[in-house]
């Protein structure tokens, strides 16, 4: 007998603590529900199930099997300061707790600091530490770039050129070269770009210099491009989802090598993916192209996949638990609930128009802004209306939870923040920085940090707003 399979015999009593025999023919679904779970695991690919559970076992001084506490980036744990990638530290749009932010402000009240920001971009901004990274687009100079902003000051304390050339200019008057936002996980940057035809997902250390580039996969451009990479163990998750086909890719963090990748139909969409644990497990989820999907984080297997959501999405999907809930806008226009434990039920569905605000469920419930101005709520196990209230505007950036005060800015640069109160409607802060907006607010650290552009007399120019009290 080899020493692997001599490990494994010596490891079988912990195995079966945990529910395994080896002697059984369904290790592998064992093993994928209870090992492939944990970040950074990769399954060996031995001929046995005790050699394979050997290794699994040796190479774990100790290890958790039921991961509890939701989606995990190895090696980083955000600070409650930080607002780390798209839809923060929880992945669901939720602040972190236990903080104070304006609820009231212009554009001289409850201002720490304003940055002017050249070019024009939509992404939001990413805090960790004392640096707070937005990306941008000069389209006259066609530069893609990162710039890193003094969290305490606003000054610049970097800027990186990530592509020179190559950019692509088409899409709808709304659209930006720079709608993605960049994703931190403590040691290095992550951000994606069109260029030269192609999805590119780059990674900068936290000083601006390059570690790796990847080419994701070709993309057609459509309306434009603006999916955010997602981070989940030691990947990296990017989707790029166009006319000419795509793919949702799994890199790894430390290099860019891509570790596997699901094609895609050759359909239009603009969804981010994200992690969420949904049904007692983590998922990969992904909305669009006439699909729901939810795959396996760290082998890109899928657990379950539907016709459902719409052609064209750009919000990313939010879960109570037990569903997982999508919207779009074309060709139809809905937000739907679905069972995410490999069902494929439709728990329920609505006409309603959240096309590219990303909503956010808490408490048994669910709100979004349409992006014709109307705030909703539902029940989020039937879909029950509880209220709708019309804030005026046209909306483009997503919903923000700090505690129990929703934040939302529209296009034209007003803020209304509300209470996540599910029997009636109430109003607690509109504030207006005279300008566009089309980023979505970032809240950490008691502070708000809001892109507008401001214009005047005829000018526009890109500022980064750092709102709190002083």
């Amino acid at each position: 007998m080899d020493s692997t399979l001599r490990a494994g015999y010596a490891k079988e009593p912990l195995l079966r603590s945990v529910g395994f025999s080896p002697r059984t023919s369904r290790f592998e679904t064992w093993a994928k529900a209870h090992v492939t779970f944990i970040p950074g695991i990769t399954m060996p690919r031995h001929s046995t199930p005790f050699a394979l559970a050997a290794t699994i076992l040796c190479s774990l001084a100790t290890v958790t099997f039921a991961v509890e506490s939701g989606p995990k980036v190895t090696g980083f744990e955000p600070a409650a300061t930080d607002w780390p990638w798209w839809r923060g530290p929880s992945n669901n749009g939720i602040a972190a707790a236990n903080q104070n932010p304006p609820i009231t402000w212009s554009e001289t009240e409850n201002v720490i600091w304003k940055t002017p920001i050249a070019g024009r971009g939509h992404s939001s901004a990413t805090v960790v530490g004392d640096q707070v990274f937005v990306t941008t687009a000069e389209e006259d100079k066609e530069l893609l770039a990162v710039i890193s902003l003094d969290r305490k000051t606003g000054q610049v304390r970097w800027r990186t050129d990530v592509h020179k050339g190559g950019m692509d200019k088409k899409g709808n008057k709304k659209t930006s070269q720079a709608s993605s936002t960049v994703a931190c996980d403590g040691k290095h940057l992550y951000v994606n770009f069109l260029n030269h035809g192609s999805v590119m997902t780059t990674a900068l250390d936290l000083q601006g210099k390059q570690v790796w580039q990847t080419k994701v996969a070709p993309f057609a451009t459509h309306q434009g491009f603006g999916s955010s990479p997602a981070l989940f163990g030691s990947l990296v998750y990017v989707t790029a989802d166009s006319k000419s086909g795509g793919a949702v890719a799994a890199l790894s963090r430390d290099k860019g090598e891509i570790v596997w990748q699901q094609l895609r139909p050759e359909k239009a969409n603009y969804a981010s993916p994200i992690v969420l644990r949904v049904a007692g497990k983590d998922q990969l989820l992904v909305s669009g192209c006439d699909l729901a999907s939810g795959f396996h984080p760290l082998t890109g297997d899928k657990f379950w996949e539907i016709e459902g959501a719409t052609t064209e999405c750009v919000t990313t999907m939010v879960t109570d638990g037990e569903r997982v809930f999508v919207s779009g806008g074309y060709p139809r226009k809905h937000v739907q609930a679905i069972a995410a434990d490999g069902s494929g039920k439709t728990a329920w569905q609505n006409n309603v128009q959240v096309y590219v605000p990303s909503m956010i469920a808490h408490d048994g419930f669910l709100y979004a802004t349409q992006d014709g101005g109307v705030a909703s709520c539902w029940k989020s196990d039937t879909g029950e209306e509880m209220w709708k209230e019309r804030l005026g505007g046209t909306f483009s950036g997503s919903l923000t939870l700090v505690v129990d005060k929703l934040y939302t800015t529209n296009e034209n640069g007003t803020t209304f923040v509300f209470r996540a109160n599910p029997k009636q409607f109430e109003k607690l802060g509109e504030n207006k920085i005279a300008g566009e907006a089309f980023a979505t607010p970032t809240i950490c650290g008691s502070q708000v940090f809001l892109r507008v552009a401001e214009i005047k007399d005829g000018a526009r120019q890109e500022m980064v707003y750092c709102l709190g009290k002083k």
